[in-house]
């Protein structure tokens, strides 16, 4: 894969940085490349972070942090049982429990809630810190409705973390999960507002909250580029079609020079 010649490697995190100090010095710097590219592209164009994870795999799969990395960009691609296996293979190197969330939401994906649900229970979930249970939390929601227990999630939601009003990393997205899980109950008015905390909260734009109010508002956004264009095309089509008329005035009825009729 090729890698631009701006990225040297040393874009990425410190920590990593010196898990990759355990390989020769060439090869760190290899995959240490590949791990920028993964970064960058795993939003935007997942498949490409994918490819590039499967390089930096091959040249260093003992490392926890290119472990860890293949398993999000296999998430990211909806590869869930691949993802699991590659954060099952970091947690074994590491001994940490960061992982569990997104492990648990791959069961989740794999068609197991109950899976999910039971890894929420586990011991590991107490040994999370607090965005790591927000997460667990957003998890076991979604493995409840996928279970169409629309209640159950609802109440799984409400937390401290949900009626506190300060806002962390985290806020935007458990307020628009609460508001989503409370929609498709039918309880619109709440969900409303929990909408709208949600995009109180939500400064860099990670939900489409905005859009989801202006829905249950039935407000329509018209784009005017659109409507000037058709209002040329309009234009276009009179002014040929008085050409057409000069032109059927004067014995001449001929197509118009692209091949459609007047």
């Amino acid at each position: 894969m090729p890698i631009p010649d701006d990225v040297t490697g040393e874009e990425i995190d410190k920590d990593i940085r010196q898990e990759l100090q355990s390989l020769p010095k060439g090869l760190a710097d290899d995959v240490a490349r590949n791990l920028v590219m993964v970064a960058r592209l795993i939003d935007e164009e997942p498949e490409e972070a994918y490819a590039y994870s499967r390089v930096a795999l091959r040249l260093a799969s003992r490392v926890a942090a290119v472990r860890e990395a293949a398993g999000f960009a296999a998430y990211a691609t909806q590869k869930y049982s691949e993802a699991l296996a590659e954060f099952r293979a970091a947690r074994r190197m590491t001994g940490g429990v960061e992982l569990w969330p997104v492990m648990a939401d791959c069961e989740r994906g794999l068609g197991r809630p109950e899976r999910a649900l039971a890894m929420a229970g586990e011991p590991e979930t107490q040994k999370l810190d607090k965005a790591g249970q927000v997460e667990m939390r957003l998890v076991a929601a979604g493995a409840r409705r996928d279970m169409g227990q629309l209640d159950a999630a609802i109440v799984t939601l409400q937390s401290p973390e949900l009626a506190s009003s300060s806002v962390q990393p985290w806020t935007a997205r458990l307020r628009y999960a609460y508001a989503d899980a409370l929609l498709a109950a039918g309880r619109e008015a709440e969900a409303r507002e929990w909408f709208a905390k949600a995009l109180e909260a939500d400064k860099d734009g990670a939900t489409d909250a905005s859009d989801r109010l202006a829905e249950i508002d039935g407000v329509e956004f018209v784009d005017v580029s659109d409507d000037t264009s058709d209002d040329s095309d309009d234009a276009a089509d009179d002014d040929d079609s008085d050409e057409s008329e000069d032109e059927s005035e004067g014995g001449d009825v001929r197509g118009d020079a692209d091949g459609r009729d007047a």
